[in-house]
């Protein structure tokens, strides 16, 4: 579901705030409903003075079109590197820190209908101890659940916890789609235990063959992260330390493994399939080498007697198409009595 549905809390007379991508702008207390912003409170905040009430802010940019990505490159209260991150259009996940501020880019899924077509977007964020702003170009149904979370008074004492929900989401929807994946597994694993001629093998590879692309897709997108989270260059302030260092380390960690074990299985299965395709065509080429061999004698009888030369043997009597008939039989009973004492058969 889009995080833009069924939010209350947008103030609606912002004016040209509004126009340019801001999808709502909340203050934010543990334990307490959020409450919505007014105008003049989002524009001190953004310049950098706090506000007289407590709590911290939570503002969620849609940067779509390019006024609202204006407004974002001009936000007076964060370096030049904070705002690029927020506005840039690179796909990779990155982690940055600077004095008491965290910024990045961070993974999510998309809000498609179907497990097979949910696809990985990035969102962006710069958080302070009192302040979090994110930006997004798709709907991201992370801080939806996040949001939604908020309205039931689960409000997160500070923007790394609530950064941190929104990737253990992320971790979690990871691990269901997973879950899935391991289900395929489980039934490509049980045609295999009971593998008989009627199993469509081919099917079987296709099988396997989505199994292992959607993990790559998972792993070209977690281990990315993974890494950010246990590069030993990455020094987080102090108020974010345990909830991003710690806690999200965790949770992404938990879903690399699960991936890392699904992978492993789904090749392991793979080359139990290869070898069963690989024993089916030894016994299929072994059912046409059996077969051409019997009849190896009948082809040359039949070829001998297909001479047109003189005096050819059995040529003259009524009974002799018969009696040539009779020869390669024999001959070919000759030939699998042979093949059963050499053992060949």
């Amino acid at each position: 579901m889009s995080e833009t549905r069924s939010l209350s809390l947008v103030p609606t007379d912002a004016g040209a705030m509004m126009n340019e991508g801001l999808v709502w702008a909340i203050l934010c207390n543990p334990g307490e409903r959020p409450e919505k912003l007014a105008p003049d409170e989002i524009t001190r905040r953004l310049e950098g003075v706090p506000l007289e009430r407590p709590g911290w802010v939570w503002l969620h940019f849609d940067i779509v079109h390019s006024m609202s990505r204006a407004q974002v490159d001009n936000i007076p209260c964060l370096p030049e590197d904070a705002r690029q991150a927020l506005t840039s259009t690179d796909r990779g996940a990155r982690l940055e820190s600077e004095d008491d501020l965290v910024f990045g880019a961070l993974p999510a899924f998309d809000d498609a209908m179907s497990d097979d077509e949910r696809d990985v977007c990035i969102w962006r964020f710069a958080a302070l101890p009192d302040l979090l702003i994110t930006t997004r170009r798709h709907p991201i149904p992370a801080l939806g659940v996040v949001y939604r979370e908020l309205q039931r008074r689960q409000v997160p004492p500070n923007p790394a916890r609530l950064v941190d929900r929104a990737l253990l989401e992320f971790a979690d929807t990871a691990r269901r789609d997973l879950a899935r994946l391991d289900d395929q597994l489980d039934r490509a694993e049980d045609v295999l235990l009971l593998l008989d001629r009627d199993t469509d093998l081919g099917r079987m590879s296709g099988m396997l063959g989505q199994v292992r692309r959607r993990s790559t897709e998972l792993r070209r997108v977690i281990a990315p992260v993974n890494r950010i989270f246990h590069d030993e260059e990455l020094e987080l302030p102090e108020w974010a330390e345990d909830d991003l260092r710690d806690r999200s380390q965790r949770q992404i960690h938990g879903a690399l493994d699960d991936l890392l074990a699904l992978q492993d299985r789904a090749r392991s299965l793979q080359d139990e399939l290869t070898s069963n395709q690989a024993e089916e065509t030894n016994r299929r080429l072994y059912i046409v080498s059996v077969g051409t061999t019997l009849m190896l004698p009948a082809t040359f009888v039949t070829g001998f007697f297909g001479m047109n030369t003189g005096g050819m043997f059995l040529s003259g009597g009524a009974w002799d198409t018969v009696i040539a008939g009779g020869i390669c039989f024999m001959i070919m009973l000759g030939t699998w009595l042979v093949l059963k004492v050499t053992r060949l058969l």
